[in-house]
């Protein structure tokens, strides 16, 4: 089973309100070949909300506290989601996930900075970096393509995925 961000999936639960509709990912759930969840909503927040990024820290190995753009420290509501996401791949015998990069709960190769800029650096989301430190394969929604997919569905749908190159 694959777990996708419930926003490539189509759902609108991004923080302004938006997806980040990705066709393989909605054609997965449809199929019953993954689970969506979204980390932010399930530890808490609504929609809209306020944009958030991880802040610098004064040593880049420590953990980062996640801030909205208000300034509010969030942390510990995006760490909630997290561990539920934790226990949904626990349930469902999840290996692997794509998730949205970018994103403070879900970004895998690239978060935003915490001066709300614009600036991208190196770095994993709270759940991206939960899920990896418990042993799932977790990638960025850039290679959510046929062939890193193919391994993890079942045999029978791999025909169908030529639609998707």
């Amino acid at each position: 089973m694959i777990l996708v961000s419930a926003c490539l999936a189509g759902f609108a639960v991004r923080y302004d309100g938006s997806d980040a509709r990705n066709k393989l990912a909605q054609w997965l759930v449809e199929r019953g070949q993954a689970i969506s969840a979204c980390p932010e909503i399930l530890g808490g927040f609504s929609i809209p909300r306020p944009s958030a990024e991880i802040a610098r820290g004064e040593d880049s190995r420590a953990f980062r506290r996640v801030v909205e753009s208000t300034g509010k420290d969030v942390t510990e509501p995006y760490e909630i989601g997290a561990k539920r996401v934790l226990n949904m791949v626990k349930r469902n015998n999840i290996t692997v996930a794509f998730l949205k990069d970018k994103s403070p709960s879900c970004g895998v190769d690239t978060i935003y900075d915490g001066s709300f800029t614009g600036v991208k650096i190196k770095g994993m989301g709270v759940t991206a970096r939960l899920l990896v430190s418990s042993g799932v394969k977790v990638f960025p929604d850039t290679r959510l393509i046929p062939e890193t997919v193919r391994p993890y569905i079942d045999e029978d749908l791999i025909p169908d995925l030529a639609r998707f190159i």
